[in-house]
């Protein structure tokens, strides 16, 4: 049960919004019904800190909220082609350029978690550059000469941190009982999933670890990199990382560099991620412009590294062939996908589904950006998930949050960036890889080998062996089975080894 605590908040969160009317904002009068308008009406009377636009208003309310709503602003932020651009780049100050905390605590926090002084580890440590929801970033070189960018957790930010989800947790809860149309979004599932992200956050030994991971798979693909973890400049709430090259994408002129290619860039964003997930199963869950650094022609360079998803063997199957079916316009295999993983009942129809489908996808396959109203198709694709009674899933929440953002981020970089183009390569070559004939061989010989095991332990002998045992009953025929077992996975990998 929630605390009276988290109540008060949630209270108080909707009271912040109000005074700055960003609730039900009047610059959007004429789009809300009757009831509303008036409910609007009212609130307003309560607004006391009006000035300035919808989105700065937001970005003031989020900010004083604290970091889990600064992340929802962060996000928020990067689909100026839902929202508006004007009404995202007031958002955009939540992305780094938060108020710092000073430096004399960050310098005590270094020490305290290195157990050394400063000047032992670093032969100079500057101002903050960066500052975020949780943490903030130094500028700093090493005794050894390397520049350094090290990260320090906010002091008091774990409590802060710990409000918040309570909070996120009742108000989750609360839409469950009450929202009936808001179940099948799970919010209970979905607060929860957010909160355990948001609490690996704030170890950042755990994000070091990450970053270390992303940093190798990363390099087997080319399309991003990542900073080197400087080990000896790590605790529990410091991070220290070799400095990125590049220009903060949140700075406006970091796309005006010379030499720069924004379509190969673009591209670059979308299949890395896409690379990440489909050929590792793990990938970085918060690529938001503030977390990215960019050069010319096209490198892309990613920070932060906190919140990180991964996707099983059987996630990764459906979202490849998701969008491969859709990169063919095959909505009938999309539509039995979506049947086999569980994501629509089985008792709706698969045909129906592959028409409502059909009626998303064409209007907007090969488009370029610039040509697709995408609130449209969201709502669109909102419309249908209802309909069909799909519901959210948690194991993908991460994923999905991910996959959003991205496509925002390259939609700023390019105007003209076509997803699915820059999506064909890296679907192709995993559709390739794993669903080849070859690849069909050595996953049956994994499951002939599973199934060896599997008899192996019910013919072991449950007790020790008699003197003058005798066999068991059922003994002959466990034992074919088994024999049969081994030449069907002896089979399989010989013609793994002759295809491989």
């Amino acid at each position: 049960m929630a605390s009276l605590g988290a109540y008060l908040r949630l209270l108080g969160a909707g009271w912040t919004l109000v005074r700055n009317d960003a609730l039900l904002p009047q610059e959007i009068d004429g789009f809300y019904s009757s009831g509303v308008r008036g409910l609007a009406g009212f609130l307003r009377l309560f607004a006391s800190r009006r000035q300035g636009r919808p989105g700065e208003r937001l970005a003031r309310s989020f900010e004083h909220l604290g970091p889990v709503a600064i992340k929802l602003g962060q996000f928020l932020s990067t689909r100026s082609d839902i929202f508006g651009r004007t009404f995202a780049e007031d958002l955009g100050r939540l992305k780094d350029r938060l108020p710092p905390f000073p430096t004399a605590q960050a310098r005590a926090e270094v020490e305290r978690e290195l157990g050394r002084p400063i000047a032992a580890v670093f032969e100079r440590f500057d101002d903050s550059v960066a500052a975020a929801s949780l943490a903030q970033a130094h500028d700093a070189t090493l005794i050894d000469g390397r520049r350094v960018a090290v990260k320090v957790l906010r002091p008091g930010i774990e409590a802060r941190v710990a409000a918040d989800c309570a909070v996120l947790d009742l108000a989750g809860r609360l839409l469950e009982r009450w929202a009936p149309p808001a179940r099948r979004l799970e919010p209970v599932q979905f607060a929860r999933t957010v909160i355990r992200a948001t609490e690996l956050e704030l170890d950042l030994r755990l994000e070091a670890a990450g970053a270390d991971e992303l940093a190798e798979v990363m390099a087997a693909d080319g399309y991003m990199a990542s900073p080197k973890v400087v080990w000896d400049g790590v605790g529990k709430r410091v991070l220290t990382m070799e400095w990125a090259d590049g220009m903060p994408l949140s700075d406006p002129a970091a796309l005006e560099q010379p030499g720069l290619d924004r379509k190969a860039l673009a591209d670059n964003l979308t299949r890395a991620f896409l690379s990440q997930a489909l050929d590792h199963g793990v990938f970085h869950a918060d690529l938001h412009e503030g977390n990215l650094f960019v050069a010319a022609p096209a490198r892309v360079f990613a920070v932060d590294f906190g919140i990180i998803g991964r996707l099983g063997v059987s996630e990764r199957r459906y979202l490849a062939e998701i969008l491969w079916g859709f990169l063919r316009r095959d909505y009938a295999r999309v539509a039995q996908v979506h049947f086999d993983a569980g994501y629509v009942p089985a008792h709706h129809s698969v045909s129906a589904f592959a028409q409502a489908l059909r009626a998303v996808g064409e209007p907007v396959f090969g488009r370029t950006a610039n040509a697709v109203a995408m609130s449209r198709v969201l709502t669109q694709l909102f419309e249908i998930t209802a309909l069909y009674e799909m519901r959210l899933r948690p194991e993908l929440v991460l994923l999905q949050k991910t996959m959003v953002t991205v496509e925002g981020v390259a939609r700023g970089i390019d105007v003209d960036h076509n997803i699915w183009a820059a999506a064909e390569p890296v679907v192709r070559r995993w559709i390739a890889r794993e669903l080849s004939p070859v690849s069909r061989v050595k996953q049956l010989a994994g499951e002939a080998e599973s199934a060896i095991r599997n008899i192996a332990r019910m013919t072991a002998p449950q007790a020790p062996p008699a003197p003058t045992p005798s066999p068991p009953r059922g003994g002959g025929a466990a034992f074919v089975w088994f024999t049969l077992g081994v030449a069907v996975a002896g089979a399989a990998f010989f013609l793994a080894r002759l295809f491989g």
